[in-house]
């Protein structure tokens, strides 16, 4: 591979959402042409489309290039339950690993891109280069300890506490990939909010209202703009004085 097309692909990593998994490992030429080879064709879906069902054979991972998504599986009274969103730079389908089928649903909140990443010649190319297995078993491992923290914060809080653990967490991903932290788009709707946390539509739009009254944020339909990002934080320490009803 020459330097221009090592240059061309590092360009092309340096505004996906794979440059976590490609550009800190340091890989040389050669490498950089392996990974290409594995790394498929990005695909594109449109608002609502499925990258995945509950049920499908698990065959790949799924890096999101661009856009937002939502997990969710049928509860027990047949309604869905949201059980995650993933932005661009995070990975989808780890559900799938332990018994190579998927256990949840994959739904597309906007109009996507996925860059497709075979598990079987991932497996292959981490044993050809330690270096990058490493680096994508932590990339795995920080995407299962985001989920497991929000999940321990919500476990004894309150409605307030909840939507903002919810907020702080989707404004901090958000500044770890380099978009604006404090002045974002909601892609989801209040109900699947609402379903993640735990919570009714009522109680989040009525929750959303009490922190633009006492001054924490904004909100214009789904454009939030947190004003006191210290003070939402501290009211999911703890350590904040209860809102006024």
């Amino acid at each position: 591979m020459s330097d221009n097309a090592i240059q061309s692909l590092k360009t092309l990593c340096s505004t996906c959402s794979l440059r976590e998994l490609c550009l800190p490992v340091g890989l040389q030429p050669d490498e950089f042409e392996q990974l290409d080879m594995v790394i498929r064709q990005s695909r594109r879906l449109r608002k609502g489309e499925y990258l995945f069902r509950a049920g499908d054979a698990f065959t790949a991972l799924y890096a999101v290039r661009a856009g937002f998504f939502k997990t969710n599986v049928a509860s027990q009274d047949g309604r869905d339950q949201v059980t995650g969103f993933y932005m661009s730079g995070e990975l989808l389908g780890m559900d799938g690993i332990s018994n190579n089928v998927h256990s949840c649903n994959a739904v597309s909140l906007e109009d996507s891109e996925i860059c497709e990443l075979p598990f079987a010649r991932l497996e292959e190319i981490g044993q050809e280069i330690p270096s990058l297995q490493r680096h994508f078993l932590r990339l795995m491992s920080s995407e299962i300890v985001r989920d497991q923290s929000i999940m321990l914060l919500l476990g004894n809080m309150k409605a307030e506490e909840r939507l903002a653990a919810f907020l702080m967490n989707l404004s901090q991903r958000l500044h770890s990939r380099g978009f604006a932290s404090n002045d974002f788009i909601l892609r989801m709707s209040r109900e699947e909010i609402g379903s993640y946390l735990g919570l009714k539509l009522e109680t989040v739009s009525r929750t959303l209202s009490k922190f633009q009254q006492s001054g924490l944020l904004t909100v214009d339909h789904k454009h939030i703009r947190l004003l006191k990002p210290l003070e939402l934080a501290r009211m999911v320490t703890g350590s904040h004085e209860p809102l006024a009803e």
